[in-house]
């Protein structure tokens, strides 16, 4: 089980003073605590890109993947057969890989690069991670807690796997608990939503997130197995 760290001396505002990009505040620290509590509250952190503070968002609309809304394409599914799937095997890698500053709008930072480590080894943090020929390709990294899978970024060095690792995540969160978890990407792409991705009202979100949260984790997390079987439908 992840280990709870200690409560945040921080007070989020409502969310419903966020600016029309979703920006609620700007401050805090990235201690494990402030970040846990701002995502049961439906916040989540990411640096304010023109001053390199750290920003707290809670966009409207919200962008979520239902696990029977995800959708694998032809192409994807003669792609996935190709790869081997692992789970927390290659965390930093993985973040390393999200980081890349060569990256389109890259944002991920030291300060996030510690603190998602830091929840990493409290078991909050996991990697669903793409391989090809036992090289590492791509992969995705997030939080869990209970029923909520908060996406927080993917990467690629091979066509599709970047998307094969969130056909993976969703393979492994299917349990009987399936229909009703909840994997939150933040904001909807054109490219995401090729996968299922759809967008609800910020309200929707809110009023969902505490009954996700009650949701029994996921045995993919539980550390059981660092491998996620190809996906039955690829």
């Amino acid at each position: 089980m992840p280990i709870e760290p200690s409560s945040t001396p921080w007070q989020f505002p409502p969310v419903d003073i966020a600016d029309r990009h979703g920006l609620v505040a700007i401050g805090a620290d990235s201690e494990p605590g402030t970040i846990l509590a701002a995502y049961r509250r439906g916040i989540f952190p990411m640096p304010v890109e023109a001053e390199g503070s750290l920003g707290w968002w809670s966009p409207n609309p919200r962008g979520v993947l239902r696990l029977t809304d995800f959708h694998a394409s032809r192409s994807l599914r003669r792609s996935i057969s190709r790869f081997e799937f692992r789970v927390d095997t290659a965390f930093d890698e993985v973040v390393d890989g999200c980081a890349d500053p060569d990256r389109p709008h890259g944002w991920i930072d030291d300060r996030i690069r510690r603190a998602y480590r830091e929840l990493f080894d409290l078991g909050w943090a996991h990697s669903i991670e793409t391989w090809l020929d036992d090289r590492l390709v791509g992969g995705l990294y997030g939080l869990a807690l209970g029923g909520l899978f908060a996406a927080e970024s993917k990467y690629h060095r091979v066509t599709d796997a970047s998307k094969a690792a969130v056909a993976a995540l969703v393979a492994g969160l299917d349990d009987e608990h399936a229909e009703h978890r909840l994997i939150d990407v933040q904001w909807r792409t054109d490219h995401l939503a090729t996968l299922g991705v759809t967008e609800i009202d910020r309200a929707d979100y809110l009023t969902r997130l505490p009954s996700v949260l009650r949701i029994p984790p996921s045995a993919l997390f539980s550390g059981e197995s660092s491998t996620i079987p190809i996906p039955p439908w690829a």
